[in-house]
């Protein structure tokens, strides 16, 4: 099937843009390049940089392509530190709601000493774009502002008016977010029936062939907690039965081994059902099966030997951080370490904490929560709405891959306007290799072919879901 998926690719024209053919891009093509190197090319890291100067350069573009003054704002709490920019494109219909398209343009920051080239820098060498940000996640948001450009150029207007939020503060460290900070302060420049979140819902590649077409509706929430245990100390000469480090070990062993039951939300059952049809023999009968039936211990107990399906399969917490004494010839008086739990969606995090206290099983391990900013949101449904024109392009765009509806085991800032009441579908239209995620990593890169299906496709999706016409 999948090798019919790449010949149908090739008749309906879709762009498989090599390296050879560079000097061939469409009008189109180089000006979502040109976006794409502008953003990638300017640090938007906290430490180092600052997202001010690329909010106003997206600004310019579309002050330039005739947007009015008043529809494009580069906005922020903090003074020239860390602006969003908020372009609106005006919709013919004057009854129904925008549509909201987001993507953030901070990144993690990279080191220099880290990686074999230079990370801000978008440099394409084999088939691929090398730079911090080209997959998390500069890559969709030069294939947002590109669409909104291009249906400008030609004439067309939307049925419903869009929203291009390109914002800062979604990596965290900047002492803010910008997405909760436009929704507690300016929610009338946001406010959307539903939001399209291109920092999600990655369409995937396994082996060089296409695999699915994720729509990301939920994620799980963001929590840590503290462990600590303390001690009178003394010298290391003398020890006793007692030892503070030995006993924060202890807890953290059983909290390492220790697995929260299954838990499945409309999505992530929907997913099972969905993926068991691009696996083969005891996995996909596993998927199955706890699709129908989340008590299936058997089913959940192969599934969760991949650590992809386990974090899909339940609420999950590992130590990311341990510290404890303070010389190395005494007795510690004090151990600590954190644990970070990723929740499922409608657990609650004081429910995580309580299970958490009875794994640890010590009174003199004190367990904490840590204030991580986690927001709490339910799963957006998934409507007609949101599916007919998602699945619409995608078969025209890649004949015969499956949409399949996905919980993010990390974080976006989709869970903020989940809050808010703003349901958001994670729709990337980039191809990532499934066994080559270098978000956050050392030469993070993108295919130089998916970043341009993924411009086509992009403009494409916008187009189908605001009815656009000339």
């Amino acid at each position: 099937m999948i090798s019919r998926l790449i010949t149908a690719l090739c008749i309906i024209g879709v762009p498989l843009v090599s390296l050879e053919a560079q000097t061939a891009l469409t009008h189109d093509q180089r000006e979502a390049r040109e976006i794409f190197q502008q953003l990638i090319e300017i640090n938007t890291s906290y430490k180092g940089g600052s997202t001010s100067p690329a909010a106003r350069a997206i600004a310019a573009r579309f002050l330039a392509a005739g947007f009015p003054a008043g529809d494009v704002r580069v906005i922020g709490p903090a003074g020239d530190k860390d602006s969003s920019v908020i372009v609106r494109m005006q919709g013919a219909s004057k009854t129904k709601k925008p549509i909201l398209l987001i993507a953030h343009i901070d990144v993690v920051e990279a080191l220099r000493s880290d990686w074999s080239l230079e990370p801000y820098k978008l440099t394409e060498r084999d088939g691929f774009f090398y730079g911090r940000g080209t997959s998390d996640v500069k890559g969709g948001a030069a294939t947002l502002a590109a669409a909104l450009l291009r249906m400008k150029r030609n004439g067309e207007t939307p049925d419903r008016t869009l929203i291009l939020g390109l914002t800062a503060g979604e990596e965290g460290g900047g002492g803010y977010n910008a997405m909760e900070w436009l929704v507690k302060n300016h929610r009338d420049l946001i406010d959307a029936e539903f939001a399209l979140n291109v920092d999600s819902g990655d369409p995937l590649i396994k082996n060089g062939k296409p695999l699915l077409r994720a729509l990301q509706t939920s994620e799980k929430l963001y929590q840590s907690f503290a462990l600590e245990t303390t001690d009178k100390g003394g010298h290391s000469s003398l020890p006793g039965t007692e030892n503070a480090i030995a006993r924060l070990a202890d807890a953290l062993v059983r909290v390492t081994r220790f697995r929260f039951p299954v838990q499945l939300t409309e999505t992530t059952r929907a997913y099972f059902d969905r993926a068991a049809a691009l696996e083969t023999g005891q996995t996909a009968a596993d998927m199955r099966a706890i699709s129908r039936n989340p008590a299936d211990s058997g089913s959940s107990a192969r599934l969760s030997i991949s650590p992809f399906y386990n974090a899909q399969l339940r609420t999950t917490c590992i130590p990311t951080i341990i510290e404890g004494g303070h010389a190395p010839n005494a007795i510690p008086q004090r151990a600590r370490a954190v644990v970070n739990c990723r929740i499922i969606p409608g657990e609650a995090p004081a429910a995580v904490l309580a299970v958490l206290v009875k794994v640890v099983g010590d009174d003199s391990v004190r367990v904490s929560p840590i204030d991580d900013g986690a927001v709490a949101a339910a799963p957006s449904p998934l409507t007609p709405e949101i599916m007919a024109p998602l699945e619409k392009v995608t078969r025209q765009f890649w004949p015969g891959l499956p949409v399949i509806p996905q919980m993010e085991t990390g974080a976006t800032d989709g869970a903020r306007l989940r809050a808010a009441r703003i349901p958001t579908y994670g729709v990337s239209g980039i191809l990532l290799d499934i066994d080559d995620i270098r978000a956050h990593g050392r030469d993070e890169r993108i295919m130089v072919r998916s970043f341009y299906d993924g411009v086509e496709y992009t403009y494409r999706l916008v187009r189908e879901f605001a009815g656009t016409r000339r």
